[in-house]
């Protein structure tokens, strides 16, 4: 059974820890559209029969008519995959929601209730749950009952793993790790956490963010691919974010002006499909402003400079 995993697409963001550039978040939001059609290419080229899509495809408070069209359109580019999606925290399945109000299309099945669901085909059992809420503090996975069957046995679901509550009291799908281990599925495919785990060996999944959305998720971004079995599965990472945010630390040791830190700075190799955080490092001889900095700076992939440094202290005088 080949399949594609995805999660956490956040069509609409807002990204704004963006908005420092001008148009950069309108950016961001069409190469969204740009991986979501690769990934579609993928699928429709592969031969792929089943499409995980693990919650938090769009934003419920922001996304557009356009954006959920767009989605129905490219699915409709694809009518002989099975497409499972699983509502998560962003994108919950809410009575005026567009998963409980739009036709996706007949190859399309969106799981609707906190209670977990089965589609049951001819060789693939698929079991699903939805938000129906911006939080879920218990969840019915630890008590899944996947009966023995020659049929493989799927499971997506939008939830963080052995996760606990968040700072205002709320959680989201908490389950253990060691629960969902020893239940039966063939495959689980997750969503939620940003980042991927595709080095795991427990058939427990994370893709991440199919693209970065900002500076707190570095890395690669993309889906997984795969073909499973009973006797086993192969799989592959495969990157979609043509953009990349990278971190670096420049060392203000030696210098002696808020010029000469610009100027160290600009001399710095920078790509252009890449977007920077700059962080300020060592001892400094001089006060940094970083708002005047960045002005001085003035390029349009350096982002953020934080400082980072210490004030260097002549001991002697």
């Amino acid at each position: 059974m080949k399949f594609v995993h995805i999660a956490d697409m956040h069509f609409d963001a807002p990204f704004t820890s963006l908005n420092s550039k001008e148009n950069l978040g309108e950016k961001r939001r069409l190469e969204q559209r740009n991986a979501f059609k690769k990934v579609i290419d993928f699928i429709e080229k592969n031969g792929v029969e089943y499409f995980f899509i693990a919650g938090d495809l769009y934003e419920q408070e922001y996304v557009k008519k356009s954006t959920i069209d767009f989605i129905t359109k490219e699915f409709n580019r694809i009518p002989n995959t099975k497409i499972f999606i699983t509502p998560g925290n962003h994108d919950p399945y809410l009575k005026n929601s567009y998963y409980a109000t739009h036709d996706f299309g007949d190859n399309v099945m969106v799981f609707s209730s906190p209670k977990v669901e089965k589609y049951e085909d001819e060789n693939v059992n698929v079991y699903g749950m939805a938000f129906n809420d911006f939080y879920m503090n218990s969840s019915e996975l630890e008590s899944v009952n996947v009966p023995f069957s020659n049929k493989l046995n799927i499971l997506v679901a939008h939830c963080d793993l052995n996760g606990s509550k968040d700072e205002d009291g709320f959680s989201y799908n908490p389950v253990l790790e060691s629960k969902l281990n020893g239940l039966g599925f063939d495959y689980i495919a997750l969503g939620h956490v940003h980042k991927n785990n595709i080095e795991n060996k427990n058939k427990i999944y994370y893709p991440g963010s199919t693209i970065s959305l900002g500076f707190d998720e570095l890395g690669s971004h993309g889906m997984i691919a795969g073909d499973i079995t009973k006797s086993g599965f192969s799989m592959e990472f495969v990157e979609l974010d043509d953009r990349k945010f990278e971190e670096i630390e420049i060392a203000v040791d030696g210098l002696n002006s808020k010029e000469e830190l610009a100027e160290k700075i600009i001399d710095r190799y920078i790509n252009d499909m890449t977007m920077y955080k700059i962080v300020l490092v060592g001892r400094r001889n001089f006060e940094i402003d970083t708002r005047l900095l960045l002005q001085m700076v003035s390029h349009d992939n350096i982002l953020k400079i934080k400082n980072c440094t210490n004030l260097a202290i002549d001991l002697e005088h």
